[in-house]
């Protein structure tokens, strides 16, 4: 059953590109955006991260922490994070494979990847807004601040 606004986000624990471990619900208090996309180094996978490490003044200034994740280890995301110049946390649902990406409704088990997923989860820890493009499409920066307009 897919993820409607006003349900509770899965609670998750994911260790990140420093090799912290992040929970959820340990954020609340705060909008958390949660950014799934299928693998780091790629092409269009850069440039959307990208796009939010250049606008993340939209995020911050909404108070919220942006978590991305893909099913990648969290060693290939610190080498990423560091190239990139990335200021936000990169989580790795590298193991068990996929698994918050499958809570989420966001695996596409025939690749073994995530797809383009957003969730904007409420201070509370509701999904707030969510939206999603196909793994060939990029997300748009205003998709982004609408969904935060959701939280503010």
């Amino acid at each position: 059953m897919a993820l409607q606004i006003g349900d509770e986000a899965p609670d998750f624990t994911l260790t990140d590109h420093t090799g912290e471990a992040v929970t959820l619900s340990e954020l609340r208090g705060r909008p958390v955006v949660l950014v799934f996309y299928p693998l780091a180094f790629t092409g269009r996978c850069t440039g959307e991260l990208c796009s939010i490490r250049d606008e993340l003044a939209d995020f911050t200034g909404a108070d919220a922490e942006v978590l991305a994740i893909s099913v990648d280890t969290a060693a290939s995301l610190a080498v990423f994070a560091e190239q990139e110049g990335f200021e936000f946390r990169l989580l790795s649902d590298f193991w068990p494979h996929g698994a918050v990406a499958q809570a989420y409704g966001a695996f596409l088990p025939e690749r073994g990847i995530a797809t383009r997923a957003t969730y904007v989860v409420d201070r509370d820890g509701r999904i707030a807004a969510h939206f999603r493009v196909s793994t060939s499409e990029s997300r748009d920066m205003d998709a982004y601040r609408d969904a935060l307009a959701q939280v503010a």
